[in-house]
């Protein structure tokens, strides 16, 4: 048989002659949907309600394409290990049965084969997938090296997704809300204090930044505070008295304020504005102070 490239492998990457561990025929078997168990190791939390309910109406029309994978337990029962979705769908089109794969596998198999099934979909968010890379890692003792030869992704594919799980929970809640998209969310993960990432995550949700707006907010802030590049001349130290204005400025202001000052103690204060009506915003808080 010709092996197939790393890239976009399935379950077979798994485990050494997977394809030939099924009990009986390689053909799928129509298993009782009532000797079947939800998988205890299954990686994916939220199911979307709409969609199952369309898979489900699917399903009674054309009936189940692709059989689900099962492994039998000591008690006679089944185990799912990939195919929830489309058990709970069946489940919901009245289906007794359901064609099935079953399989052998051991806990730490069937948790990998799970996870590795979950990443492959095309409709998880980015910190589902985040959550299971570092599953893998953690609970199967596996390298981000041997990791990226499962799962057929670059290595440094896999530590952008792991360091989104560094981001406060506002923000990867909002990445799988898709308020934000990744790219903003990896932008984020630059800035090393909570409280500003959170801030600029709120400016980009209320003025719908682009990924290079906040790239370039970012980058400010990083430069500034000293997270960035470091120059070949040591930058000016920025006393704790401003920073701390800055950030109160910040804050009352409800926008990224940018505080420069170079080697004589001279600089400037920069308050950006999203549009039209945010700048309307910052002149009114001006004739509030002067009023």
């Amino acid at each position: 048989m010709i092996k197939r490239s790393a890239l976009g492998r399935g379950l077979g990457a798994l485990i050494e002659g997977s394809e030939t561990t099924s009990i009986g025929t390689p053909a799928s078997n129509e298993i009782s949907i009532t000797e079947i168990e939800a998988n205890p190791f299954q990686p994916r939390i939220h199911f979307d309600e709409e969609a199952l309910a369309d898979l489900a109406n699917s399903i009674r029309e054309l009936g189940i394409i692709q059989p689900i994978t099962l492994r039998k337990l000591e008690n006679g029962k089944y185990q799912i290990i990939a195919g929830e979705r489309r058990f709970r769908a069946s489940k919901l089109a009245g289906l007794t049965t359901i064609p099935s794969f079953v399989r052998e596998a051991g806990d730490e198999t069937m948790l990998e084969m799970a996870l590795v099934e979950n990443i492959q979909r095309e409709d998880l968010d980015a910190i589902e997938i985040a959550l299971s890379y570092q599953r893998l890692i953690d609970e199967c003792n596996l390298t981000q090296e041997t990791l990226s030869e499962k799962v057929g992704k670059k290595r440094s594919t896999i530590s952008n997704y792991l360091r989104l799980l560094r981001l406060p929970a506002a923000i990867q809640k909002a990445i799988r809300e898709q308020e934000i998209s990744m790219g903003h969310a990896r932008a984020l993960v630059n800035i090393q204090e909570p409280e500003t990432q959170i801030m600029i995550y709120r400016q980009v949700v209320k003025y719908d930044f682009s990924v290079r707006k906040t790239e370039d907010i970012v980058r400010k802030i990083s430069s500034e505070d000293g997270e960035g590049t470091p120059a070949v001349k040591k930058p000016t130290p920025f006393p704790d008295e401003y920073r701390d204005l800055k950030n109160h400025l910040t804050k009352y202001f409800d926008t990224s304020v940018v505080f420069k000052i170079n080697d004589l103690g001279k600089g400037k204060i920069e308050i950006p504005f999203g549009d039209a009506k945010d700048l309307e915003r910052i002149i009114g808080i001006f004739d509030k102070l002067n009023s």
